[in-house]
């Protein structure tokens, strides 16, 4: 799929052009193609919110049992500058067997795979569940409207035993990868003003305190500068033990690749070389990360000036099961406490969700995942936690108690979602689709009978 070069990003907080309707109706044609027995879609669209493809397709024997697929068709930021030469984000190119382009990984195949898993089973004559496809189009903005229409549809979608998620990691492409978890996110805009004017840097320094040094205090209380380590005990909870033995499981499988997967400048490396203790960091452990800035003029516009003020757009990452809420609200009192000098300083908070652990997998279930992964990989599966957000997935946790999960995906190493050379490894992608369509089968064994 093409997209024109002036497409601003999927996101809809940016897209101003119509071109995620366009997105929508392609990929909701390319479903209806496939001509699926039993397949229903529509384009679920309310005002002021965005578009949502919904689809259902029959159970065998027209079983009401219901399975969940999940996915969104929403983009990050293109980097068009940044692309290795030959390749973009608007025109896809097929090179060593990896389909590179804007979203080919997060998360543009999830409809495909959904529809495909499906359309396997039917070729192949396997029975299977009545399946609901959900694919929104704001996940990459928080997924502020799927909750609405999960409501909205609520009588609809039923009451899925399994849930199936196509939007998230692998540790590499030589196993089933399942996801047991995903940290939150609080972020938000950290602002120290300490002037009405910038003035000449001659006259103002030794006597007016800078803004950046301000910013670097306050930064230290909430960050040892030294470590990385977070200070807010608000942001910390007790790693279940469960999960350290996976991130070991996983550490001995990856090895080294842990980091140098990571695009790494020429002589550095990561934080620690405690394999066990990086995927800990990654999974279980708060973090933060400076991802903008105002108030700075560009290097060829920057004079000796002494600058007004500073902002930073501060991204942390918390645990699953810490509350976003609490966090907002103490970060808010850290920073705005005791400014030095009396600057002005104010923390507002924008984005933020509460990370999720996924329930404990049942005996068929587990069985099932451990039989595609041998099947269609020669090797068992493997089950990591994971450092970004999927914000649907604590949603659906509440609503649906009782559900299994299954939260997998193909972004694995160097596919580098949300930054240029995005890449979709099309043989992993392929066997995916097919361990998830096994998955299925075994869920209507299990639920229905042979």
């Amino acid at each position: 799929m093409k997209i024109p070069n002036q497409s601003p990003y999927f996101d809809p907080e940016w897209d101003t052009n119509g071109y995620l309707d366009q997105a929508v109706e392609l990929i909701a044609n390319w479903i209806r193609k496939q001509n699926v027995s039993g397949l229903t879609l529509e384009i679920v669209k309310v005002e002021g919110k965005t578009p949502l493809i919904y689809v259902e397709v029959e159970g065998t024997d027209k079983t009401q049992e219901t399975v969940l697929l999940y996915g969104h068709l929403d983009k990050q930021p293109p980097l068009t500058e940044a692309w290795l030469e030959g390749l973009g984000p608007y025109t896809p190119v097929i090179r060593d067997g990896k389909l590179y382009g804007r979203g080919a990984s997060d998360d543009g195949y999830a409809a495909f795979a959904a529809i495909s898993s499906l359309v396997a089973l039917k070729l192949q004559g396997v029975p299977h569940a009545r399946s609901v496809i959900l694919i929104e189009a704001c996940e990459e903005s928080g997924s502020p409207d799927l909750p609405f229409y999960v409501d909205l549809l609520s009588s609809r979608i039923g009451t899925p035993s399994l849930i199936v998620c196509l939007d998230s990691g692998a540790g590499n492409y030589e196993q089933f990868w399942l996801t047991t978890s995903l940290r939150g996110m609080v972020s938000g805009d950290l602002t120290v003003k300490i002037l009405n004017e910038g003035i000449h840097s001659g006259a103002a320094t030794g006597i007016v305190p800078s803004s950046f040094r301000i910013m670097r205090m306050l930064l230290s209380r909430v960050e040892d500068e030294q470590t990385g380590r977070i200070k807010p005990e608000c942001m910390y909870i007790d790693i279940p033990d469960k999960r350290v033995q996976q991130a070991n499981s996983c550490a001995q499988a990856l090895g080294d690749l842990i980091y140098n997967e990571m695009p790494f400048v020429n002589g550095a490396g990561p934080i620690s070389k405690d394999l066990t203790e990086l995927l800990l960091n990654k999974a279980w452990r708060p973090s933060l990360a400076v991802t903008g800035a105002e108030g700075w003029p560009n290097l060829l516009s920057a004079g000796n000036v002494l600058r007004p003020f500073t902002s930073l757009k501060l991204s942390f990452r918390i645990p699953p099961n810490v509350d976003c809420t609490k966090v907002q609200e103490e970060l808010k009192k850290i920073f705005q406490a005791e400014p030095p000098y009396g600057a002005e300083v104010i923390f507002k908070s924008d984005k933020s969700g509460n990370g999720w652990e996924a329930p404990a997998l049942a005996d068929w279930l587990e069985s099932a995942i451990d039989e595609a992964s041998t099947s269609f990989f020669n090797k068992p599966a493997n089950y990591l936690g994971e450092g970004g957000s999927i914000p649907f997935m604590g949603m659906l946790g509440k609503k649906y108690p009782k559900a299994q999960f299954v939260v997998t995906g193909v972004l694995g190493p160097q596919s580098n979602a949300h930054g240029p050379n995005e890449f979709l490894h099309i043989d992993f992608t392929k066997r995916v689709t097919a361990c998830v369509a096994t998955v299925l089968a075994k869920h209507y064994v299990t639920f229905v009978g042979k």
